[in-house]
């Protein structure tokens, strides 16, 4: 069994550099001025940013910034500059050591485009909301002009849209799969998942004069290599197809095929085979010195089995205690990636989040009163404001999210003491501090100091989640840290109410009927998001989300704490439409459910297939890398994709079957389903048969990506149109009732 790799040196190990006698700036400088009062006369490192500079630690700039500052090195910020050319890229002069390239907190086509492919006319990490303030592929625009600017200044690309891009991958924009944003980009080095360790060993070997070329040997990274590079002996090759069949395929050369000497010696410059000594079972070589030949870019590209096939071998390397190197051909060049990094242990964790953040924008974004509350307010910002990340990662393995494949399925969890820590400091230094603090969560709420019982499995492990088809056995589910933290954290002085913003696992809080008294009692305003996703065994199986049972066992446990707290709260679910493995039945059993609990969506989420997930492998190639990929139609399972802009609308108006304007779209559908019975006027219908007037679109509740209604005669009454669902009762708006008509005198009409 895998043991984990030795612990690697720790964050605050190493040796400052000799720039640490500036000390810790107010805010790292975003000009040449600011450089001067700090005292500098050049940056050591220049990070690159889409995003306003916001100096927070949910912010990535303002993490990696932090970070290094703290080893010592003079750091510097470029943050959304313009980049029809290299002058804003030279405002800080010659970095020493390098660029840090990065798109943002965001994808940047994510962050700039719709599902439906339509550009969005805002952007929440820009000041004011404004939109088109970075470019599409943003990681490959912002490298290009670094290296115009300076052209032997090593560049280093990170973030998330780095780490979704470091393989070959499916585009959902152009509709192709494209190269590694290493290779399009031709930066020097790429840094995927959450980058400390690695951005911190990178800047102390450039600072040692240590050429980039030969920083190969860094987890979390990836590098392109030549063939006949000197530094790749020593590594044993393994091809994808033994690690995972998908079935025939075109023959590829085995590395482990027995050539006769002879042939060798007529060519010396031929790559060695590896020789496998066959006594009994095979002898399989050194995880860490074995790398996974994964197809080449020019064969994933055309062939869909091929890039399902790549994709589920990606997904089964990730674990830090037994994940290979993968190798990937781009062209004449190799695309290395190395095994992902060890996670941060918790005295590294507090580190990172106890360096001297100012929790606030740059002073560059003040509007004319000094404030970050007006014209200039970034509502990326404002959201987190007074909210404290407790931990990272997921191990929930949902397939359309991102977050596994950056931040890895092992949490890592902050002391309690460094939590309160920041609770203090938030409510002592940061303006407008009122008392409530809005989150203490992280990419799940609940799964703070969750993880595997043992170590030893836990690093063996290859598991895509630990939560399904059920709760892993090995999972330690005790939510009683989390209890006393959230204990603890109330009973400050001047802390009035915390909130729990962050998306709740509810199949594991049901585990700890403790924990969902102590949230629903003391942490729910009113309401609390949670998401099913769906009702439909189907694409619950695609999602690797639990049944329906499972939401409605926590809904029972939800309302009886809140009767018992004398409460009345609301569960307000998200679902989402058009995920792959969805057919339209499916979203028409959803929709009577919905009707049937009172649920009337208003924003409605549409499957967006982002870079590397699982699900949009199944979506570009019709397969389920789950169950295997095999080229045999009797084998492996189909996939049910919803693609063209009618039937993903069909989806999303099953989703929304309240509003009258999809309708028309419903009752022809439901008519072709031979479900005839579900339009008509009655409670247990799902549509009316009448049409009334409408107006063709609706305004969601984020009204700069919605299609904008034409304004209507009828508009909803004050008070009657609430959150995400309608089907709330009334807020209590405080307009004066109109006068009850007395006997005797009828009432004005």
């Amino acid at each position: 069994m895998s043991a984990l790799p030795q612990p690697p040196k720790a964050l605050t190990a190493y040796r400052p550099f000799w720039a640490k006698r500036f000390g810790p700036a107010p805010f790292l400088p975003m000009s040449r001025a600011e450089m001067e009062q700090l005292g500098w006369d050049s940056c050591d490192i220049v990070i690159v940013t889409g995003d306003a500079y916001v100096d927070h630690p949910s912010f990535g700039m303002a993490i990696i910034g932090r970070t290094l500052e703290a080893q010592g090195f003079r750091v510097g910020i470029i943050a959304q500059p313009d980049w029809q050319s290299a002058d804003a890229f030279k405002a800080l002069g010659k970095p020493n050591l390098f660029f840090g390239v990065a798109a943002g907190n965001m994808d940047s086509m994510i962050n700039r485009y719709t599902a439906d492919r339509k550009i969005r006319s805002d952007d929440a990490y820009t000041p004011g909301g404004e939109g088109g303030r970075r470019p599409d592929r943003a990681t490959l625009v912002y490298t290009q002009r670094c290296q115009e600017a300076f052209k032997d200044v090593p560049v280093v690309i990170g973030g998330i849209e780095a780490s979704l891009r470091r393989i070959a991958h499916y585009d959902y924009w152009q509709d192709k799969v494209r190269r590694s944003v290493l290779v399009d980009s031709k930066a020097d080095l790429l840094v995927y998942g959450n980058a400390e360790r690695a951005i911190v060993e990178i800047a102390h070997r450039l600072a040692r004069r240590e050429p980039i070329e030969q920083l190969t040997d860094i987890r979390g990274t990836a590098f392109m290599r030549r063939d006949a590079d000197p530094s790749a002996e020593g590594w044993f090759e393994l091809d994808s197809t033994e690690v995972d069949r998908p079935g025939r395929i075109d023959e590829l050369i085995s590395p482990y095929q027995e050539i006769k000497q002879e042939a060798c010696a007529t060519e010396p410059d031929a790559p060695k085979p590896i020789a496998i000594h066959k006594i009994g079972r095979i002898q399989m070589p050194p995880r860490d010195h074995t790398v996974v030949r994964l197809p080449a870019y020019e064969q994933v590209k055309s062939d869909p089995v091929l890039y399902a096939h790549a994709n589920r071998v990606l997904h089964l390397e990730t674990n830090p205690g037994n994940a290979r190197a993968l190798v990937q051909r781009h062209g004449e060049r190799d695309l290395w990636i190395n095994p992902p990094p060890i996670p941060l242990t918790t005295p590294e964790m507090d580190h990172v989040f106890d360096l001297p953040y100012a929790r606030s924008p740059h002073p560059a974004y003040a509007d004319e009163t000094g404030s970050h509350d007006g014209a200039t307010k970034i509502p990326a910002w404002e959201m987190i404001r007074f909210s404290v990340n407790i931990m990272r990662g997921c191990f929930g393995g949902c397939t359309f999210c991102s977050i596994t494949e950056h931040e890895g399925r092992i949490i890592q969890s902050r002391s309690e003491d460094s939590v309160i820590r920041e609770i203090e400091e938030m409510r002592d230094k940061v303006k407008g501090f009122t008392g409530i603090v809005s989150d203490l969560g992280g990419p799940t709420a609940n799964m703070y100091r969750i993880g595997c019982k043992s170590p030893e499995i836990e690093a063996a492990c290859r598991k895509p989640s630990c939560v399904y088809p059920g709760i892993c056995p090995n999972l330690n589910t005790s939510h009683d840290p989390l209890i006393k933290m959230y204990r603890r954290a109330r009973a400050l002085p001047g802390v009035k109410k915390i909130l729990i913003g962050s998306g709740l696992r509810y199949d594991l809080a049901v585990q700890s009927p403790e924990y969902v008294k102590e949230l629903v009692t003391h942490h729910v305003g009113g309401y609390l998001k949670i998401a099913p996703e769906h009702t439909e065994g189907g694409p619950l199986s695609k999602m690797m989300k639990p049944g329906i049972g499972a939401y409605d066992r926590f809904k029972q446990m939800f309302e009886a704490a809140s009767a018992a707290a004398g409460k009345k709260q609301y569960l307000i679910p998200y679902f989402i439409a058009a995920h792959p493995g969805t057919s339209d039945e499916d979203m028409m059993n959803l929709a009577v459910w919905l009707k049937k609990n009172g649920f009337r969506a208003d924003q409605v989420q549409t499957f967006y297939p982002s870079p590397m997930a699982t699900a949009t492998a199944m979506y570009h190639s019709g397969m389920n890398p789950l169950k295997g990929i095999s080229r045999d139609e009797t084998r492996g399972e189909k996939v049910d994709i919803v693609r063209g802009e009618r039937r993903r609308r069909l989806h999303k108006a099953f989703l929304r079957y309240h509003d009258a304007n999809n309708w028309p779209l419903l009752r022809e559908a439901l008519k072709a389903m031979g479900r005839a019975d579900l339009i008509g006027n009655g409670k247990h219908h799902l549509i009316p048969s009448y049409q009334p007037l409408t107006d063709g679109g609706y305004e969601s509740a984020r009204r700069k990506n919605s299609t904008v209604a034409k304004p209507s005669a009828a508009k909803p009454r004050q008070g009657q149109v609430l959150t995400q669902h309608t089907g709330l009762p009334p807020r209590v708006t405080g307009a004066a009732r109109a006068p009850a008509a007395r006997p005797g005198k009828p009432g004005k009409r």
